[in-house]
């Protein structure tokens, strides 16, 4: 497909499934940006030069949010220029007007008044009249969203332009709950090599016409950085030991487990953005790399997806369960 801004996307061109988006493959996500103490402390020319990079490497995919700290305010400052060459995503439903500490402290209120100040508050930091994207944040219920009027704001601020497309970031159990409803038109949601429990609700929502955009591809790059880190929503060192069970360093074939990591996420064709999060210059451009080598082998990937299972790193179980990813061969 034509990037319609020219020039090459990262990891290939995609018209996001239920919308008029034309988006990179390999996406940006944010949180890094944020500040301490979520995240190392940036200078803020640093951070605007870093921005402006990941778009010239081909990523038009942003994805941030109100919890993400100093991330809005910078990407605006970053991005003011050149609106029309990025997707711009954020969150919604997140604490107005705070900087949140930690990720654990996060608060979310699902209320209309609530929503719609977040909206407004996040055109004002992104420096832009219109979001492209907002996601729920929080994982919150259906019943939540719909009896808090969370649904009635955001389909009048979509109605007003102040948002085109309309989403939530969620996980199982509680993403379920979203597979059928008519306003969301995408899902973020985690998914990697080592997290592949949502794959199966991932399959079901893809047939129900959804969008799908996958964080933590990399996890969090602990296989890089001899599991310092693990992926969040996993226990201290049961990713290692489940890349080990499977013996994923046997299928490397050359790659770096970075590259393996995201080429394994591309690979997924059920997902249409697959997000990395860096600050860091060459960790971005060696991403990007990695993405433009495309997805795994067919037969690779299969492979890597039965060793998994059989080490216990399967697709989720239950009425989601359709068989897995379908690789494009």
């Amino acid at each position: 497909m034509e990037n319609p801004i020219g020039g090459t996307l990262a990891g290939g061109a995609r018209r996001m499934r239920g919308t008029d988006l034309v988006v990179s493959r390999l996406g940006y996500g944010a949180m890094e940006l944020a500040g301490p103490p979520k995240a190392r402390s940036i200078d803020e020319r640093d951070a605007i030069r870093f921005v402006n990079q990941v778009v010239d490497l081909g990523i038009n995919y942003v994805d941030t949010s109100i919890d993400y700290g100093l991330s809005e305010e910078l990407i605006g400052k970053a991005l003011e220029h050149r609106r029309a060459d990025v997707i711009l995503a954020s969150k919604c439903a997140c604490q107005v007007g705070a900087m949140v500490a930690a990720h654990a402290g996060e608060s979310h209120i699902y209320t209309g008044e609530n929503v719609r100040a977040g909206v407004e508050q996040s055109l004002r930091r992104l420096r832009t009249s219109y979001l492209d994207v907002v996601q729920v944040h929080g994982n919150p219920t259906r019943k939540e969203l719909e009896d808090g009027g969370v649904i009635d704001a955001l389909l009048k601020l979509q109605k007003q332009g102040a948002v085109r497309h309309l989403g939530i970031s969620s996980r199982l159990p509680l993403v379920a709950e979203f597979v059928n409803v008519d306003y969301f038109s995408m899902v973020q949601v985690p998914y990697s090599a080592l997290q592949r429990q949502n794959e199966a609700v991932i399959s079901e929502l893809h047939r129900a016409g959804k969008a799908i955009v996958a964080r933590g591809v990399t996890g969090r790059g602990a296989p890089a950085k001899s599991w310092a880190t693990r992926p969040i929503g996993t226990a201290d060192g049961e990713a290692q030991r489940l890349w080990a069970r499977a013996g994923l360093d046997e299928l490397l074939q050359g790659m770096s487990r970075i590259e393996f990591m995201i080429r394994f996420a591309l690979s997924n064709d059920e997902v249409d953005v697959c997000l990395v999060a860096t600050t860091e210059a060459d960790h971005l451009a060696a991403d990007v790399e990695y993405a433009m080598r495309g997805r795994l082998d067919a037969a690779l990937f299969q492979t890597t997806c039965q060793r998994l299972a059989a080490a216990g790193g399967g697709p989720g179980q239950g009425d989601y369960r359709r068989g897995g990813p379908t690789p494009v061969l």
